[in-house]
């Protein structure tokens, strides 16, 4: 695996059918910003892989949507709770992160970072993006494969081209922080029966899957499903930029929310490929 940057992609101004311009800004030229108690951590180190992980994150990915941030702040609260985006009122532009982790585990502010940079891809990151169901586990198992195909392009680009001296050894380590997470997630597949069959797997545990409970195990799960098509299609992974552009978010029905998804990519002149993959995962053709 490699890291690559792309350049933004024209899209349209929402509504007006209006070109984008290439120039504008995206997540991934925003600048990052660190606020919290990062402790004894140097900002200037925690802030490199930041930026490794947002470059490794949209490898081969192009940033369509035409609701982006202007600015990315990531927040350390200390055993303050899960990682989450903060909705917040103010700074209508800031796209606003929360992560928790230990003095420099930067396998984990990786991770983290990178799930909830999924989340602002996906257009949930203002005041009014309030998660819930019956669909905002779909988005919680996009965005957990978002994170963990980041985590393994990382991985190869710091033992590659490490961002401190002398340090390549630690891209095995992120190698490994990736592979147990997988290896968790793929114990509880068999568990919920999800090793072959994942559509029947969905039937079996829909009712459960469309209660609003975030990264529930059911939702880890489905991240392997997803995980595998973004790394057989990586350029798929732009539908990610359509999400959420319609009323009712993640609160409608499911087969309504994959309406709106690819009504949405067509929009922004996106191609269909994940939402329709996925619909056929799910066997909702």
């Amino acid at each position: 695996m490699s890291i690559s940057k792309l350049p933004p992609k024209s899209g349209s101004v929402k509504g007006t059918g209006r070109p984008i311009p290439d120039d504008r800004p995206t997540l991934l030229s925003i600048p990052l910003e660190l606020a919290g108690d990062w402790g004894r951590m140097i900002p200037a180190s925690a802030l490199h892989v930041l930026e490794r992980m947002r470059e490794a994150c949209f490898d081969s990915m192009r940033l369509v949507s035409d609701d982006q941030p202007v600015r990315l702040r990531v927040d350390e609260h200390p055993s303050g709770g899960p990682p989450a985006i903060w909705l917040h009122s103010n700074e209508a532009d800031l796209a606003w992160i929360i992560v928790d982790i230990g003095e420099r585990d930067w396998s984990r502010l990786a991770y983290q970072f990178g799930h909830e940079l999924g989340h602002v891809t996906a257009n949930s990151w203002r005041a009014n993006a309030k998660p819930g169901g019956p669909c905002q586990w779909l988005e919680e198992a996009m965005v957990e494969a978002f994170s963990l195909r980041g985590l393994g392009l990382l991985a190869d680009s710091w033992s590659r081209d490490p961002p401190f001296q002398g340090d390549s050894g630690f891209g095995a380590a992120v190698a490994v922080y990736r592979q147990d997470i997988v290896e968790r997630y793929g114990k509880l597949a068999v568990e919920q029966g999800n090793a072959k069959d994942f559509s029947a797997w969905f039937r079996q545990h829909r009712a459960t899957l469309e209660a609003p409970l975030g990264l529930s195990s059911f939702a880890q799960v489905a991240s392997l499903s997803i995980l595998a098509e973004y790394e057989r299609a990586p350029c798929a992974m732009e539908a990610l930029g359509a999400l959420n552009r319609w009323p009712g978010r993640s609160t409608i029905p499911l087969e309504n929310y994959l309406n709106a998804w690819q009504a949405s990519c067509r929009e922004l002149g996106v191609a269909t490929d994940l939402p329709l993959r996925l619909r056929t995962l799910l066997g909702l053709c």
